[in-house]
């Protein structure tokens, strides 16, 4: 059976996906509410990732998270969030990039440029392929339709300018809701859609 290929994001009310995880994380065109999802975090949204985390064997990454990841995760393996750290540290990172990627993280590796073909190799290789944050790279998945699952969190915040996992101008696409979380104590809820199709069905009320 083939792997499925999860998009995992946080994002805000008015679907800014930028920066959640802190101030210096991305401040591209001036964005000033880099770690607005820090103050939201909960039990629930906490054991929501851990699940996801446990249950993959693949991390799949673009390359700016990539690279906050690979400075900040191996330096955690007995800290507070060890769990995680060595999750990540144990299985397979890919990283897509056109560039040169200072690839010193554990098992790690860059895509080729044909992506559909190096997507399907990993669909071969892994059953729980996960993309985190990323948002160009997720952006592109999300285009073509060459993902399986996204799994959003939306949290009652709403910042204004930033970056959108999808932006003003399109592209357009057709999801299916897979399932509704229920609240979580702060109000985030867990959001997972399938795809359907690159052209959203129109009609008029009559």
């Amino acid at each position: 059976m083939a792997g499925r290929i999860h998009i995992d994001h946080f994002t805000t009310l008015d679907g800014v996906a930028q920066a959640p995880g802190g101030r210096e994380e991305d401040a591209e065109n001036g964005f000033a509410f880099g770690g607005w999802q820090a103050p939201l975090i909960d039990k629930t949204v906490g054991e929501q990732v851990d699940e996801g985390i446990q249950a993959m064997d693949a991390l799949l990454l673009g390359r700016r998270t990539y690279d906050i990841f690979a400075s900040y995760w191996p330096n955690q393996l007995d800290g507070p969030d060890a769990g995680i750290a060595r999750k990540f540290d144990a299985i397979p990172k890919y990283v897509a990039s056109r560039g040169t990627p200072d690839l010193n993280w554990r098992d790690s590796h860059q895509l080729g440029r044909d992506l559909p073909a190096e997507l399907s190799a990993l669909r071969e290789r892994h059953q729980e392929i996960h993309v985190i944050g990323s948002i160009d790279f997720s952006r592109t998945l999300l285009a073509d339709g060459m993902f399986d699952q996204l799994n959003l969190w939306v949290y009652p915040i709403v910042v204004g300018p930033g970056k959108r996992l999808f932006p003003d101008d399109g592209p357009p696409a057709s999801l299916e809701l897979i399932e509704a979380g229920a609240a979580s104590e702060k109000g985030a809820i867990l959001l997972r859609y399938g795809w359907k199709g690159s052209t959203p069905e129109t009609g008029d009320m009559t």
